[in-house]
């Protein structure tokens, strides 16, 4: 049995692959929606979020073998859940991390943490939006709402539980755009058009996440770009790609993979 932290595309992608290989495992998704994708193909979701004692149990009932992290960049706290749990049942874990991409544009400004992005736009004028998602959000509604030279628009994905957030943190709802990608850089040039922005907050959420079209795109109107790096975690056995990951699997429970090309994430 495989323990998968599946709640990305491309991590789901990667549960279909270890199926297909005759592995038996369990997928953990933070939310429902998340786990339609999975249950559809026949893979068993374990839904909502998990301590590192949670997952230290479902590894002793499930007779897990290995924990494979596929977990977005950006959830840090699920990660080092995973590698605690990993070691304290004394199994294997293995991470798949989507590859990192670097931009080339004088207008940006690379940063190591929320905080520290929410700290320069603060000290700027103008409309700022945010495609950092909702679970940072007070970070950035902390310092600048109420801030009369800024106009802060948040995209994010279109859940009832982010329109409750947005609410409670006071974020006017005509400075919400609610929507699920991935986008073109057409697409993302239109809504930068569209609400006059002049300054974007993303983060380092590599190519599935779209960040390149976000970044050429705001490159193209000559709009300035925050970017925030990924979390600085030791992961110890870390993959890029789909091929890896099921390699090691072979090699730490047995057989030979079978595995001969990297399939296409859609």
């Amino acid at each position: 049995m495989i323990f998968v932290l599946a709640g990305t595309s491309d991590a789901r992608a990667l549960a279909l692959e270890i199926k297909k290989e005759g592995f038996d495992l369990l997928a953990s998704v933070v939310t429902e929606n998340a786990a339609v994708e999975l249950r559809e193909s026949g893979i068993p979701v374990q839904v909502g979020r998990l301590t590192d004692e949670d997952m230290v149990g479902l590894i002793d009932i499930k007779g897990v073998q290995a924990v494979v992290d596929a977990s977005h960049p950006f959830a840090e706290e699920a990660s080092k859940n995973a590698i605690k749990a990993a070691e304290t049942a004394g199994i294997t874990y293995i991470r798949y991390e989507r590859e990192s991409q670097t931009f080339q544009y004088d207008n940006m400004t690379v940063v190591e943490s929320y905080e520290e992005a929410a700290e320069i736009v603060s000290s700027k004028k103008g409309v700022v939006m945010l495609t950092t998602g909702s679970k940072t959000l007070q970070i950035f509604t902390e310092k600048l709402l109420g801030n009369p030279d800024i106009r802060l628009i948040a995209r994010m994905l279109p859940r009832v539980d982010n329109m409750e957030k947005c609410e409670q943190l006071g974020l006017p709802q005509k400075n919400i755009v609610a929507i699920q990608g991935p986008f073109s850089k057409e697409f993302d040039k239109a809504l930068y058009k569209q609400y006059g922005v002049t300054l974007m907050v993303t983060k380092e959420s590599g190519k599935v996440g779209s960040v390149d079209e976000k970044v050429d795109a705001a490159k193209e109107l000559g709009i300035e770009v925050i970017l925030i790096g990924r979390p600085k975690l030791n992961y110890g056995t870390v993959y890029a790609h789909f091929i890896e990951v099921i390699a090691e699997l072979h090699k730490k429970i047995g057989s030979t993979p079978t595995v001969t090309t990297e399939p296409s994430i859609i």
